[in-house]
């Protein structure tokens, strides 16, 4: 049976993740263990104590009497069987917990990727046909601007100018509350939600877009093939799309694929500013409340999520540039 270059190179880049996850997982849950408090503390913390017998009877209810050894063993085998355990704080499998939160993340991911990748490149583009100009200086300092500013102080001042002044956008959450809203309805209304969190998180990485699409056009404007498509006629636009733009993208896309785990700790930041019932705000609750089971399920989705965008990127970069074998 004949597998596809494509699909045979997905399947080796796969076998080959699952050591890197295990080592992830092994070295996430000792450095979990490390910190101070467990479940049972951040339990008998909101109860407001406990006495000692209690105490002690919670811990071997939850397995915490054993050694951080047996403890990973025991980890390690349900995580092989695809279990990954119990919340003690939301009272429900771990896997119903990371589902019921998964949608509005990739939601506010993919859509702040999107729209900085798209408008990144653009802006990169339009600024290298323009070099040294007053437009592309312009260009520039906003970018710079962009990257200098912190995500958590641009969603507070968004806030600020279009929730409490303007009163345009609503302040948090993914939808309006009681509004009940069904088809096309409640896509409006989720969209408005996401405005404010998706430009806070995307404005910093469209800085970095911009500024290496204009870098890596100007790059590629100097080489051979371009100059001979010049030389035989072919107008601006021409040589711009067809012969610039495919080629100098293979350095922006690299890193789009690098930084989606960058974007993915990012929106811990956003989801927690914006109330937005994601990934992100619930792994600051898990280490508030000290949920290892929904802690450790998190990084393990998020590692997966991260191997396969990894992936998706080499197989994007061996069809821009068919130069490129896939070994």
């Amino acid at each position: 049976m004949h597998i596809p270059p494509l699909l045979g190179y997905a399947l080796r880049r796969t076998i080959q993740s699952a050591p890197i996850l295990i080592m992830i997982m092994i070295g996430s849950f000792l450095l979990i263990k490390l910190a101070p408090g467990d479940t049972v503390d951040a339990l008998v913390g909101d109860m407001g104590g406990a006495d000692p017998a209690f105490v002690a009877r919670l811990r071997v209810e939850y397995g915490l009497d054993q050694s951080v050894v047996v403890q990973l063993w025991r980890y390690m085998a349900k995580l092989a069987q695809f279990d990954f355990g119990w919340s003690h704080v939301y009272e429900q499998p771990v896997t119903t917990v990371l589902l019921s939160r998964l949608g509005n993340t990739l939601l506010l991911m993919v859509s702040s990727l999107s729209l900085a990748f798209v408008f990144g490149i653009a802006l990169g583009a339009f600024a290298a046909r323009r070099a040294y100009s007053i437009t592309d200086n312009a260009i520039s300092t906003l970018g710079l601007v962009f990257y200098a500013m912190p995500s958590f102080f641009l969603s507070l001042l968004m806030i600020l100018i279009f929730s409490v002044k303007l009163g345009w956008l609503p302040v948090g959450g993914i939808r309006t509350i009681g509004a009940f809203n069904e088809g096309w309805a409640d896509v409006v209304d989720v969209a408005r939600h996401l405005i404010m969190p998706t430009a806070a998180l995307s404005l910093i990485y469209l800085a970095f877009y911009m500024r290496l699409m204009r870098t890596s056009v100007l790059e590629v404007s100097d080489y051979d093939f371009v100059r001979t498509a010049r030389a035989k006629g072919a107008g601006s636009a021409r040589v711009m799309y067809h012969h610039i733009i495919r080629n100098a993208l293979l350095p922006v896309v690299t890193l789009l694929g690098l930084q989606f785990s960058t974007v993915l700790g990012g929106s811990v930041v956003i989801e927690t500013i914006f109330s937005l019932p994601g990934l992100g705000q619930l792994a600051y609750t898990s280490v508030v409340k000290r949920d290892l089971n929904t802690l450790m399920g998190i990084i393990a989705l998020s590692s997966i999520i991260v191997v396969l965008v990894n992936i998706v990127t080499d197989l994007v970069y061996a069809w821009l540039d068919p130069r490129i074998e896939l070994k």
